[in-house]
């Protein structure tokens, strides 16, 4: 059922008058209890089965660095047969650390197509955050051997956890977690965070830290080549998340030539994700496979690598069901937004 504000049809009536036009918005602390992981994943799950089917459109991305040394980008996009349209912008501060504040910040909106009126405003931090650990859950599921027993992960930030918790949920018999830092260095509370649930050890050098790993996370700000080609080992499995801005990398020269490919979008992984740094590879969209389109067959030695540079897509349907959810229980704050 389609909130009230969405049209059922491209172009139907506005449900509301432009007198009486109002506009919700969600803010970070009204977001957060609404985010349920399995609907989460379902919306990503259908984001990409949209997308790879032609039903759901992504519009060019806009992706720039800016003089105040903060990055700032926007990601929009359509279903039309579902009245969904709507734009995340988004980027990095790093500045914002120095004060207390949080350096990825993101809003997403949502808006009716049949008048332009906008619908919903969202504070779009634990979107970005829920929507991206999603993403990477369907790869590992996807993708990787399913007997996999040691994990790598590159990063020990928020989506570095968000990664690790998830992969944790897919592979139950997970026998060691080695983790990589920027400055070389344990974290206590990344440690702390997961104290119980696997065994976590603190690794300096990252070759010998992936050679020894089934499963590969990098989620770092994408600042170069986190390790040598020759450490992946044949049949692992890496996650590509931090590269998606164009300049950025994370994984090393010669990777590409040895994986087998998967990606969310393919213009997007050539243009800001580890495509760029390929010379014309062949890619599958993770979403044909999610579809059913066509079936991967993984051999043992496969190396297979999933670029997540992250669609507009999968903003839109998660904000979509929280616009949903918070129409239907009462959560948010209506503003009078007439036209």
């Amino acid at each position: 059922m389609l909130p009230t504000g969405f049209t059922a049809a491209r172009h139907a009536a506005p449900t509301q008058k432009p007198s009486d036009a109002t506009l919700l918005t969600l803010s970070g602390p009204q977001v957060q209890p609404l985010l349920k992981p399995d609907e989460v994943l379902e919306a990503v799950r259908e984001a990409f089965v949209l997308h790879s089917s032609g039903k759901g459109r992504v519009f060019p991305v806009v992706r720039e660095r800016l003089d105040t040394g903060g990055t700032f980008g926007i990601k929009s996009g359509d279903v039309q047969d579902e009245a969904l349209l709507g734009f995340k912008a988004a980027g990095f501060w790093h500045a914002n650390r120095s004060v207390g504040g949080e350096p990825h910040q993101a809003t997403v909106m949502l808006f009716d197509p049949a008048t332009g009126r906008p619908l919903c405003i969202v504070d779009g931090n634990a979107i970005t955050t829920a929507r991206t650990g999603a993403a990477g859950k369907l790869g590992l599921q996807t993708l990787a051997r399913p007997d996999s027993k040691r994990l790598c992960v590159f990063g020990s930030g928020v989506q570095a956890r968000v990664q690790l918790d998830l992969a944790l949920d897919v592979f139950r018999e997970i026998e060691i977690v080695r983790y990589v830092t920027s400055r070389g260095k344990p974290d206590t509370d990344f440690e702390a965070a997961f104290a119980g649930r696997c065994a976590l050890k603190h690794s300096i050098d990252p070759n010998e830290a992936v050679s020894e790993s089934d499963i590969v996370i990098t989620a770092t700000p994408g600042s170069g080549p986190l390790f040598s080609a020759d450490a992946v080992r044949p049949g692992t499995h890496i996650n590509a998340v931090g590269t998606d801005t164009k300049g950025k990398r994370e994984l090393p020269e010669g990777i590409l030539q040895k994986a087998r490919i998967f990606v969310d979008d393919k213009t997007q992984s050539r243009q800001i994700g580890e495509g760029q740094w390929g010379d014309k590879q062949d890619e599958i969209e993770i979403g044909r496979i999610l579809a059913g389109e066509i079936e991967v067959s993984r051999q043992p030695d496969d190396i297979t690598l999933f670029d997540m540079t992250g669609l507009a897509l999968q903003d839109l349907t998660v904000a979509r069901m929280l616009y949903q959810r918070a129409l239907a229980d009462g959560h948010g704050t209506p503003i009078a937004w007439p036209w």
